[in-house]
């Protein structure tokens, strides 16, 4: 068999960022310091797809970082957007701050500086408990202190330019009338309410007034003050068919990925960046959206969010990163019953990295070897630690509900897949007893030949019925012979059914300690 060669680690991280090398090497721009910017919105709770937007680009990062190139992470917060409607789960009082910037809404709390420095911070911790390096850069001191004035200055003074092509390119003729420009109402402090009409390049003003403006079904009512802001030192945004592009230009942002809701307002800035900035534009790569069970949009406002301190209850950082780094393309759905997987993934891809499982495709080993060393942050163990099937430790759980983490411990000794206890066991089984505590049982899908099935209906008769089986492992055997089917892929259906893995600790008396009755209404329901 022929030697496979990949690119780097051999996954799309490393496609990416030698894409963007190559890229910036064409460009003949400097090498020196190569950023990637990670955009994050204040205004709701963040959520995992609010994390992964930072976790891909650091991913590219690592990527350069092991490539010998100087790198940096900036984590841009979006904290002068304007709140545009009280989130799921807060208090109604918000409702009197509707459409004024998040940095200057009170905490409701009062635990931060403002609302949007709490959503902020949510989002920060769960960057810094998943690893990622990244300097912190707020839109309320960007503008404040007039890091982006002069890219301000060039989008503004060709302000006609840019919203012809805005209407050319995604139809969208409201900037053929205003500039691209949002300041904050001196009198009422909201943002939206005010249109920008004109821009004194020669003094740097522009002009604006408060109106009523329509969010939703929701009309806000502006002040009907009139005034200048000044774009070096005043508070006020730029819109974001602008705004990336300034971002680039003032903070020189290489890569940059993007979620495809906002993929016009990509189009635009890149075209802002090349032809009015004179800055290039990052190289991007898109991804999909998240979608709730419901095949619904993941939303801040809306409430049907995963956040990172949630998902922390039940799975490790390592499955976070898992499920951000194995692939970017397709839509996927994602619900709290996806930690089970992820979890029982990451010991699976662990077990190749360290041959304890093994692999014939050598491209796949490749990829898989690449794909533990990116969730590892570029930073394996020397040696594996140890670990148990997540969906075992949750059957267990539910079993041992006192004493929980000793009692569990001494079962997976006793079943043979650890020697002793060590904090990183005991930190699975409290996830795993959360997980069975909040949710349950996890059910597994699994695909049963024809053929199985009515050797498992015997094996159901036996489970719930009164009998005492004094040897549950040779009754297995037994149902399996008589079907003519090889007991090893026999106890592998079970073991899929019970543990959504092929292997598990001995059948027979596993079964016991889960409860017959358990196990057999865990088959016909696979039925």
């Amino acid at each position: 068999m022929a030697e496979y060669e990949a690119i780097g680690r051999g996954t799309w991280i490393d496609k990416l960022a030698l894409e963007m090398i190559k890229r910036e090497k064409e460009l003949g721009r400097s090498m020196k310091m190569l950023r990637v910017e990670s955009g994050l919105g204040a205004s709701g709770i963040p959520h995992i797809g609010s994390i992964g937007d930072a976790v891909r680009a650091f991913g590219v990062k690592l990527a350069l970082d092991d490539m010998g190139y100087e790198t940096e992470l900036v984590a841009y917060s979006d904290d002068l957007d304007g709140l545009r409607k009280v989130p799921a789960g807060f208090d109604k009082s918000l409702q009197e701050h509707i459409a004024k910037p998040v940095s200057m809404i009170p905490d409701p709390d009062g635990c931060y500086d403002s609302y949007g420095m709490r959503m902020s911070s949510l989002l920060l911790d769960g960057l810094d408990k998943t690893g990622i390096k990244y300097r912190f850069q707020r839109a309320f001191d960007t503008y404040k202190n007039g890091l982006m004035s002069r890219q301000i200055d060039l989008i503004l003074a060709n302000h006609e330019r840019i919203g012809r092509e805005i209407a050319d390119r995604v139809g969208q003729d409201k900037y053929l009338q205003y500039l691209p420009y949002y300041a904050v109402c001196a009198e009422c402090n909201r943002i939206y309410t005010t249109k920008s009409y004109k821009y004194r390049q020669d003094r740097h003003l522009v002009s604006y007034r408060c109106g009523d403006i329509q969010i939703g079904n929701t009309t806000i009512r502006g002040c009907g003050y009139e005034g200048d802001a000044d774009i070096r030192s005043s508070l006020g945004k730029l819109a974001w068919k602008t705004e990336f592009a300034a971002r680039w230009s003032a903070f020189d942002i290489r890569f940059e990925a993007y979620g495809k809701d906002i993929m016009d307002s990509v189009v635009i800035n890149d075209w802002v960046a090349d032809n009015i900035l004179d800055y290039p534009h990052p190289h991007h790569v898109k991804y999909e959206m998240f979608l709730d069970r419901g095949g619904k949009k993941i939303s801040k406002s809306s409430g049907n969010v995963i956040t990172a301190q949630q998902w922390f209850r039940y799975g490790s950082a390592k499955s976070i990163l898992l499920l951000l780094y194995k692939r970017i393309s397709g839509a996927r759905e994602l619900g709290f019953d996806n930690i089970p997987a992820l979890m029982n993934e990451y010991n699976e891809i662990e077990d190749v990295y360290f041959g304890r499982k093994k692999l014939d495709n050598d491209a796949k080993k490749a990829k898989i070897r690449g794909l533990y060393e990116y969730v590892n942050l570029l930073d394996p163990p020397a040696s594996p630690p140890p670990h148990a099937n997540y969906t075992l430790l949750v059957e267990l759980a539910k079993i041992f509900k006192e004493d929980r983490i000793p009692r569990i411990t001494r079962k997976l000794v006793e079943y043979g897949i650890i020697r002793e206890s060590s904090p990183h066991i005991e930190d699975q089984i409290t996830m795993a007893g959360n997980y069975a505590d909040d949710f349950g049982q996890v059910e597994q899908k699994v695909t049963i030949p024809e053929s199985v099935k009515i050797a498992l209906q015997d094996l159901v008769k036996i489970l719930t019925g009164d009998a005492d089986v004094q040897d549950l492992q040779n009754s297995i055997y037994q149902v399996a012979k008589r079907h003519d089917i090889a007991p090893r892929d026999f106890f592998k259906i079970l073991y899929n059914i019970i543990l959504g893995t092929d292997r598990g600790p001995k059948i027979g008396p596993f079964i016991l300690d889960v409860g017959r009755t358990n196990v057999g209404a865990r088959i016909q329901r696979a039925l």
